[in-house]
């Protein structure tokens, strides 16, 4: 994560935007800056994620709906990390750095290559994989290898232009080039499948503690705006979203071909837009901004742990399309087995979700253990009525009420306790 949280100095910059793009030094925005949002070169930066996450999506259901759950999860859980540190890399950097000149423009164009040329090389490492022999990465880390010269160009401008914290960038510098070295050996030494896993873990070790060595140098942290970030992390989460919905088309569609509009298109149709609208709601309770203004020191854990959360919504998505080769009549699995690749993952997005809240608020609440219970109880039951019998339409309708367990428990009683929590954590 390049631009990850940390302390903070004092910004040299206006805040007044011009209205050219020349090119103007990387001095450092205001993190507290008002009324701070996310640009449309932003929004446009996002689009590009659609791509991706759909992409690893695409090929983690298929070779789920074959059974081949190792390769499945393993290649979708590198997938989306490559994906989901792409953003983050670009993401913090712009909240710190984001002048709006032509550089900036044009390296967030390089990015967005870099990203969809890494998208296009996911089938080949997927189906690496799924062989068994050796990873086929060279696509992408040569996508992964455009990303970070933009990057580290962006990282030496800022070094050159913000004397204050020169030091925090050229860390990001080193850090980013010796990670990326490592990245490209692996393709040229091809080693085996396991000292390659090996070998890989070790470098995603080292690109998350880059950050958190740059960001921690005796110069002080990148100015990255609180609220913006939270808004970044909250359009990525709806971006990946579109996963579930683009699931719930694939699999409706699935149900017209086999028994045409029946009572069972509806409870897809309704269950699976359920699901995200639910999945929605819970996330958008927590109030990540107002503590991460804060609590600036609290925002490494909360960043990082949000790689379960997009992990979970690709996943529940990638669940969906094979639930829909599964209605079609040509999965190799089960309809239990089905349903399952859509629960776990939500499963796994409730888990995280009140595991950052927890660590983002520091405070233990006895009420959220019912409601995690209740949410997972829910998951249990669509598994067991579907083990009874009972449709897929019913099964991601008991799904989806996994998430509105919290929702109904926070609109009638955890707002209130969530009011006294803030209060309490931001009065310290």
């Amino acid at each position: 994560m390049s631009e990850s949280p940390a302390r903070h100095a004092p910004t040299e910059v206006s805040t007044r935007a011009p209205l050219d793009h020349r090119l103007r030094r990387m001095t450092g925005r205001d993190p507290n800056e008002p009324h701070r949002g996310a640009t449309p070169l932003e929004l446009l930066f996002d689009l590009v994620f659609v791509v991706a996450f759909s992409q690893a999506g695409a090929q983690a259901a298929h070779l789920l709906e074959l059974g081949h759950w190792g390769p499945a999860i393993g290649g979708f859980a590198f997938a989306v990390f490559a994906i989901w540190w792409a953003w983050i890399n670009y993401s913090w950097l712009a909240s710190a750095y984001d002048n709006d000149d032509v550089f900036f423009r044009v390296a967030t164009m390089v990015e967005m290559l870099g990203l969809l040329i890494l998208a296009l090389g996911l089938p080949d490492l997927f189906h690496s994989l799924d062989e068994g022999e050796y990873v086929d990465n060279g696509v992408v880390v040569a996508g992964y290898v455009v990303m970070r010269v933009a990057t580290v160009a962006l990282w030496l401008r800022i070094a050159r232009h913000d004397a204050v914290r020169r030091r925090t960038a050229l860390t990001y510098v080193v850090c980013v080039s010796a990670v990326q070295l490592g990245w490209i050996v692996l393709i040229f030494v091809n080693l085996p499948l396991a000292p390659t896993l090996a070998f890989t873990a070790a470098l995603v070790v080292l690109e998350l503690a880059g950050p958190y060595i740059a960001e921690h140098s005796r110069t002080g942290g990148t100015p990255w705006h609180a609220h913006h970030i939270a808004e970044r992390y909250g359009l990525l989460v709806i971006i990946t979203l579109g996963e579930i919905i683009l699931g719930t088309i694939l699999a409706i569609s699935a149900v017209i071909e086999e028994q045409g509009w029946t009572l069972e298109t509806v409870l897809v149709a309704f269950g699976g837009t359920a699901l995200a609208f639910g999945l929605w709601w819970v996330y958008f309770t927590m109030p990540s901004g107002k503590v991460l203004q804060r609590y600036r020191e609290r925002g490494f854990v909360w960043g990082y742990a949000h790689y379960f959360i997009f992990f979970a919504l690709a996943g529940t998505g990638a669940g969906l399309h094979v639930a829909a080769y599964e209605i079609e009549g040509v999965a190799h699995i089960d309809l239990e087995q089905a349903l399952l690749t859509v629960v776990v993952p939500v499963g796994v997005f409730m888990v995280a979700l009140f595991t950052i809240y927890s660590l983002l608020l520091r405070q233990f609440d006895p009420f959220h253990i019912w409601l995690f219970i209740g949410s997972m109880a829910m998951l249990v039951l669509a598994v067991l009525a579907v083990q009874a019998g009972a449709s897929f339409g019913v099964g991601i309708l008991i799904t989806a009420a996994s998430p509105f367990v919290v929702v109904v428990g926070y609109e009638t009683v955890g707002h209130r306790h969530q009011a006294a929590a803030l209060e309490r954590a931001l009065s310290r």
